[in-house]
């Protein structure tokens, strides 16, 4: 079997992996699928000419199947089940991608590929021009609206354990003196111990709901992924604020803010801005600015 038959079939896998998992109403198990093959697909779709199996339409197509599947995703996550991409709608890329090579018809829907974006890991942005944040100059724009881009990978809330807390935290709004220029802002939220390491599972936000003035706005509920009484003595809850730089076409850490175990409690809770690097040990911090702009967060305890 060759090398590309190889990658189709395990991609036929996938996806058919994924659609059972949804079909059955295993969400966290279909979520997983989708993305880890939607991000295959976008590599591939985004993969130089001369080193692709794939004609140029071919793949394009790959990376509306991908879309898709984010898609998909994201209706997974929302509360509002029934809006968004449904299963019925997945199941229509089934013969596409199973007759990837021979598939000449009108894609069935109105999607496109996701643009060409790196992502930085950890400390790679480091070797990279660093920004600089200067105390003068407003640099806002007018109130505007976010176009629809990709999701982001949150996960459902755990089930409940007799005598133990779950953590809801609704990231409300980010002051920023240039927040009108922030292209595809989202948040990327951790939870690590007092080395850095994960506790739970990353998890990104979708892209900011609107900017205005000062402020980036989300509104967007994130569910700690561990019970509070299992989290380690020293941990900390991370939110990397990033958006992309069209210039260098990737996308950045902006900022990072973060909230120890003893500012865990019920109600709103106002938390400071840190200059990037993301420093997860907590050991050279510097604030972003002395400006009064903060992170604006909402936390809801449940106890069973």
């Amino acid at each position: 079997m060759s090398d590309l038959s190889k990658t189709l079939q395990k991609w036929n896998a996938s996806f058919r992996k994924g659609a059972d998992f949804d079909s059955w109403g295993q969400l966290v198990e279909a979520i997983d699928e989708y993305q880890i093959l939607a991000r295959q697909l976008q590599k591939e779709a985004q993969s130089p000419a001369n080193s692709s199996d794939f004609t140029e339409d071919q793949k394009k197509t790959i990376g509306k199947i991908a879309t898709c599947l984010e898609l998909r995703s994201a209706a997974l996550q929302s509360t509002q089940s029934q809006e968004g991409f449904q299963l019925e709608d997945i199941k229509k890329l089934e013969p596409i991608l199973d007759n990837l090579l021979t598939f000449n018809k009108e894609f069935p829907f109105d999607v496109q590929p996701v643009p060409l974006r790196r992502i930085l890991a950890p400390g790679e942005e480091e070797n990279l021009e660093v920004e600089e944040e200067e105390e003068g100059g407003a640099g806002v724009g007018s109130p505007d609206s976010f176009p629809a881009r990709v999701p982001g990978t949150l996960l459902p809330r755990l089930p409940s354990e007799p005598g133990m807390t779950l953590l809801t935290i609704r990231i409300e709004k980010i002051g920023l003196k240039d927040a009108g220029q922030c292209i595809d802002p989202y948040m990327t939220v951790s939870v690590k111990d007092i080395n850095g390491i994960d506790l739970t599972p990353v998890q990104d936000t979708p892209m900011a709901s609107r900017k205005e003035d000062t402020y980036v706005h989300f509104n967007i509920e994130i569910e700690i992924q561990k019970h509070v009484e299992k989290l380690t003595k020293g941990a900390a809850i991370f939110f990397e604020f990033k958006h992309y730089k069209p210039k260098k076409r990737f996308t950045s850490t902006k900022c990072f803010a973060f909230m120890e175990m003893d500012e865990i409690k019920s109600g709103q809770i106002v938390i400071e801005l840190y200059k990037k690097p993301t420093d997860f040990k907590r050991k050279k911090l510097q604030l972003l600015t002395k400006k009064p702009l903060y992170l604006h967060l909402h936390q809801t305890l449940h106890k069973d």
